[in-house]
């Protein structure tokens, strides 16, 4: 009984290693399938001139200001004009009042007319012995030489007097305060009576701040990525918040044709003609910069570029291969971004390019 037991159970485990034997050779036989082509979709790469637009803070400011100053020391005398006053130029804004400028002209004034005097009576006692001297040994040549070299001496100390008197009357001058241009009288930091000077404590504040507000200048930063967009006499708009819904219109005047060293940005100015006086020396604007690419450049869809850790490329189509190219990325607009970098032309590019599409993916 057991042998039979024996024989059943020998005769099962090997059943039982034969069909564990048999899938497994069936397995190993069985032929390895390639991987086939990926549908991936392409397009035709073309070249384009992108128009961009580009928002940025701006300032307006008079186009011409300045901080007047008193050039001598001296005291408020009359004032002729205050803030929001219109004025021309040559216009008398203020009279300051220094008794001793008056007292110095006057002592000047006095040397002025005495060396004139002097100087008359020199020159006709040298024109006298020049006369006598024709006769023959009447005057010695020593003697018209010493009466000719008073006389000029005595003209010497005449234009050092004159020009010591129109120094004073010059210094005089300076306290008659007048615009040197036409404009608005922006602020004013003095009364009645108040000391002013070149130093000291009368010096701290300028007497008038003058503002030219019939013409403005609107300035702005460009950064240094758009620089090469702008030239002059690009019409550009603006707008301010004060004034919303209006927009305003100017066009580039100057360029500063270098880069601020804080900003890395270049400093473009704009003239607005403000004839209506809306807008105000000061005002912070939003200017709408048109940036108009001057060559034709590559531009393709965002999702074809892909930035990774690697750089940023493109897959390029090569013999149903894809290939990638490295590439600088440009502007953007919308769902399209400008690039660069050597991609022959009508190159196909995949559409939806990813980090995980490997150089020499198949492509159906």
């Amino acid at each position: 009984m057991k042998n039979n037991l024996y024989r059943t159970s020998a005769l099962l485990l090997l059943l039982a290693v034969l069909n564990s034997c048999g899938p497994s050779e069936k397995a190993e036989a069985a032929p390895v399938e390639e991987t086939a082509p990926a549908a991936i979709e392409t397009f035709q790469i073309s070249k384009e001139k992108l128009s961009t637009e580009l928002r940025i803070p701006a300032e307006l400011t008079g186009f011409q200001q300045v901080d007047i100053y008193a050039k001598v020391s001296s005291f408020v005398k009359e004032l002729k004009v205050d803030i929001g006053s219109q004025v021309k130029k040559g216009q008398l804004l203020m009279v300051l009042e220094a008794p001793e400028i008056s007292s110095q002209l006057a002592a000047s004034e006095s040397r002025l007319r005495s060396q004139e005097a002097v100087y008359m009576a020199s020159n006709s006692t040298y024109k006298r012995i020049l006369e006598t001297s024709k006769v023959e040994g009447t005057i010695s040549k020593n003697d018209l030489e010493q009466s000719e070299a008073r006389k000029n001496s005595d003209y010497a100390q005449l234009q050092a007097a004159k020009a010591s008197y129109k120094e004073i009357q010059n210094i005089q001058g300076y306290l008659q305060i007048r615009a040197p241009f036409d404009g608005v009288v922006a602020a004013r930091n003095v009364n009645l009576g108040a000391y002013v000077g070149p130093a000291g404590k009368g010096s701290e504040l300028p007497l008038f701040t003058l503002q030219e507000q019939s013409k403005l200048r609107l300035s702005v930063y460009v950064p240094e990525m758009y620089t090469g967009y702008l030239k002059n006499g690009d019409e550009i708009s603006f707008s301010v918040k004060s004034m919303p819904g209006q927009t305003f219109k100017a066009k580039v005047s100057r360029m500063s044709g270098a880069l601020d060293s804080r900003l890395r940005s270049e400093r473009v100015e704009m003239d607005v003609i403000n004839t209506t006086k809306k807008l105000l020396p000061g005002m912070v604007a939003e200017v709408l910069l048109p940036l108009k690419a001057q060559d034709s450049n590559y531009v393709i869809p965002k999702t074809a570029l892909v930035t990774s850790s690697e750089g940023t490329f493109v897959l390029e189509v090569v013999d149903n291969k894809t290939v990638r190219k490295q590439v600088q990325k440009g502007r953007e607009v919308e769902d399209r971004v400008e690039i660069f970098g050597d991609i022959p032309e009508n190159a196909q590019l995949v559409k939806l390019a990813s980090e995980e599409i490997k150089d020499g993916t198949p492509v159906k």
